[in-house]
């Protein structure tokens, strides 16, 4: 059976709350799945694939997800993984053309993962934990932009890739 981590960095609960999604739905499909934050994740070496999100905040990745993406680079760069990002909220939260963060971009593009894919995120006053969010939670910027359909379809095609794989290994 294919082994799978998911693991986050969330300040608010939204990007953990997308992961949680992802791996439920890896796991429904009949895969091993743990879902960790990134602080407590495993090495990716015990794995057979990966998929890695961040909160994204002022166009940085948290700090734990950075350090966690250039610790495992060596165990990342062998095995399938998917990246994911989330923050994006308001009018244009669907906007796809977020960039990664500079530091995201250097180093995935030098052990060849591809971009992440970016997911509009959550902005809620109950969840705001900082005087500047909890501020702009009280104005257009509030609300949950994640759009759990197209979470499902990105979560999907990893199923299928990793699918394949598997019917590749036992040919």
């Amino acid at each position: 059976m294919t082994s799978v981590l998911v693991c986050y960095a969330s300040r608010m609960g939204s990007t953990k709350g997308i992961a949680q999604a992802i791996g439920q739905q890896l796991q429904a499909a009949g895969f091993e799945v743990a879902v960790h934050d990134c602080e407590n994740a495993p090495n990716a070496r015990n794995f057979d694939a990966v998929v890695l999100g961040s909160a994204i905040y002022l166009r940085r990745w948290r700090p734990e997800a950075l350090r966690y993406l250039k610790r495992q680079a060596p165990d990342l760069a062998e095995r399938p993984t998917w990246l994911f990002q989330s923050g994006p909220c308001g009018e244009g939260s669907e906007d796809e053309s977020v960039p990664e963060p500079l530091a995201v971009r250097r180093l995935t593009s030098r052990i060849g993962l591809p971009q992440p894919t970016t997911f509009g995120g959550r902005l809620e006053r109950a969840t705001a934990v900082t005087r500047l969010s909890r501020w702009m939670a009280d104005g257009a910027l509030a609300g949950d932009f994640r759009d759990w359909e197209r979470i499902r379809r990105w979560t999907d095609d990893i199923i299928a890739d990793l699918t394949a794989r598997q019917v590749d290994r036992q040919s």
